[in-house]
């Protein structure tokens, strides 16, 4: 089956019930070539981990932190996580192998730059790797 080629595994568990401290915010991954990012608060309150060979030197080779702003960051993140969770719910659609669990997102708390940073840049490399596409939008830079 086709669908057993991909390497794809992704784990966001995004869990909070009070507004993040962004400066508890901790970033975990070994080196460059690890295929683990880990992104969590001291306090546990949400944890995202990305699980996926080629993320993190990808990452390297997109726009910088800063280009974007986070109210922008945000609102995509807003429609990926909807069009991800549906696909989800519709595995004789969308592969099961590629859309596994749904993501929390919940966009009335505050995650912080880095966090929408990271999850927005994780939809673009899905988009290109599994050739998948989420929102139609004029000017794409790929």
């Amino acid at each position: 089956m086709r669908g057993f080629i991909y390497t794809f595994f992704l784990w966001i568990f995004v869990i909070s019930c009070s507004t993040i401290n962004k400066k508890h915010t901790t970033i975990s991954n070994s080196n460059t070539n690890s295929d683990t990012l880990r992104i969590a608060n001291d306090s546990l309150e949400y944890e995202i981990m990305i699980i996926e060979p080629g993320f993190n030197s990808w990452i390297l080779t997109q726009r910088p932190r800063g280009f974007y702003t986070e109210t922008f960051l945000e609102n995509r993140n807003r429609i990926y996580v909807t069009e991800y969770n549906q696909r989800v719910l519709q595995p004789q659609r969308f592969d099961p192998l590629l859309y596994e669990q749904q993501i929390n997102y919940d966009p009335t708390i505050s995650y912080g730059y880095e966090v929408n940073y990271l999850l927005y840049n994780y939809f673009i490399y899905f988009e290109q790797q599994f050739n998948q596409r989420f929102i139609a939008t004029r000017g794409r830079r790929y």
